[in-house]
């Protein structure tokens, strides 16, 4: 990713949820309008129109993340994210930015599991200009030996700064996917190892971007004040023209649920205080158990009203902080595509070896998988997410970017505006089943990290 890891945060936006499944289900819905159109070339446009301020928000969603990047080259569907800033024949390097920014607008990208995007936000003045930039790219990216070292060094200083010379670095992602997953699209560290990044050649450029930068690969989402036939138009217009290619395979991604408890110890040379990550492998999107275990992990560790916040860290005063979540910390349970984990984080006081605070988090999930929980703590739960759902579709740009992550992903947009419902209807019943079916020993895995001795100590 351009800068720090980016982690969706929001909760500002209050929906009108009544206590109660029935009120819940009755209640008033924000439906997200969505018109889609393919070109003959095979690239998707979604469009959402809202004339409430003469902005836009866009964003172009790649078919390709983490899962699909080359065997021996982890991190490589991140190098290409920051290839894609370096310029073309046409726009060189610097003038994407500058065109965009200086514009009044904003722009970044980011590589998750089994996408990556590429999202800008402007006044609708400059919709037509930053299409051009975006089919600039993607038709014709300058790709050269030179962009490519300066580019790998770039994101080698990024791991440096948000991996190696930091406390905890991204262990809570990177090493507890490799310790919980077995098959390699799902354990290895997308962010990026130096050795295979060392090891990327011109040739693993050209070929990347020939094989996943194709318009039938892609979608396109636009929302804000436009019209969808124009945008539809001055799509066909900029886009039409780049030929499809021959559409990549993908990998069958499938994890086993349960098997044997996983452990591993490790030290922080910069740490100073113990920390521990949690992960319960997941069902995957689709299954009948995916969105109840999205509302468990909230009910679990979203906020300081969560379940083990309340009781862990204000209650038992184990832990200094929690977080965590369904699919946490890269995006959130519906851009996602692919096996995924059930994630607890966070820093304990050094009171006792990190099994003690493992154990404490279980008896409270075993609680749940026992009694349930409450209609009142849970309707308060699915209150907050549908409220936090509103409030991120309401700024433009996100709106752009998840409807054209879902009509990448699910092959349906509109899709979206069935998730609140999907949220409401999640019973008391539905989360102890879950939390009694995944959230158990066996399924678990887990990283104590330590602070490292230091020098004196380790002298003792």
């Amino acid at each position: 990713m351009r800068g720090q890891l980016a982690v969706v945060v929001a909760a500002l936006f209050a929906f009108p949820l009544v206590a109660g499944q029935a009120a819940a289900a009755q209640a008033p819905a924000w439906v997200i309008p969505t018109a889609v159109k393919k070109l003959p070339n095979g690239l998707t446009v979604v469009v959402s129109e809202d004339h409430a301020s003469p902005t836009f928000g866009l964003s172009v969603v790649y078919k390709v993340g983490f899962r699909l990047e080359p065997k021996g080259r982890t991190g490589f569907a991140h190098l290409f994210e920051h290839m894609m800033f370096e310029g073309t024949p046409n726009s060189p390097k610097g003038a994407f930015d500058r065109i965009i920014e200086g514009g009044g607008g904003l722009n970044n990208g980011s590589t998750r599991f089994d996408y990556t995007d590429y999202i800008e936000s402007a006044p609708i003045s400059a919709l037509e200009p930053i299409l051009w930039l975006e089919a600039d790219r993607m038709r014709a990216l300058d790709i050269s030996v030179e962009n490519l070292n300066n580019q790998r060094d770039v994101v080698k200083e990024e791991i440096r700064v948000n991996v190696k010379n930091r406390p905890y670095g991204l262990f809570f992602w990177t090493d507890l996917i490799g310790l919980a997953f077995d098959r390699w699209e799902n354990a290895h560290d997308g962010y990026g190892s130096f050795t295979d990044l060392d090891a990327a050649r011109i040739e693993d450029v050209r070929t990347f971007h020939g094989t996943y930068y194709a318009p039938n690969n892609a979608v396109i989402g636009i929302a804000g004040d436009v019209k969808a036939d124009e945008v539809f138009a001055l799509v066909e217009k900029h886009f039409g023209g780049i030929p499809a290619q021959a559409t990549p395979s993908r990998p069958e991604p499938s994890e086993k649920i349960g098997g044997k408890e996983r452990t591993l110890t490790q030290a922080d040379e910069f740490a100073q205080v113990p920390a521990v990550a949690i992960g319960y492998r997941m069902p995957e999107p689709g299954s009948p158990d995916y969105i109840p275990a999205w509302v468990l992990g909230d009910l679990l560790v979203s906020g300081d009203a969560s379940r083990l916040y309340q009781r862990l860290v204000k209650g038992k005063e184990l832990f200094i902080n929690l977080d965590g979540g369904l699919h946490w910390p890269l995006g959130t349970a519906i851009t996602n595509a692919g096996p995924t984990m059930m994630v607890i984080f966070g820093l304990y006081k050094p009171i006792g070896p990190g099994r003690g605070v493992v154990d404490a988090v279980q008896h409270e999930i075993d609680t749940i998988a026992k009694e349930g929980v409450s209609g009142a703590e849970l309707d308060r739960v699915k209150t907050k997410m549908i409220s936090d759902l509103y409030t991120n579709l309401e700024t433009l740009i996100t709106r752009a970017d998840t409807i054209a992550v879902r009509q990448a992903l699910t092959g349906d947009a509109a899709s979206i505006n069935q998730v609140p419902a999907q949220i409401a209807a999640v019973s008391a019943s539905d989360i102890k089943r879950v939390a009694a079916k995944y959230l158990t020993v066996p399924n678990r895995s887990w990283i104590d990290r330590l602070p490292a001795p230091k020098p004196q100590q380790a002298a003792k």
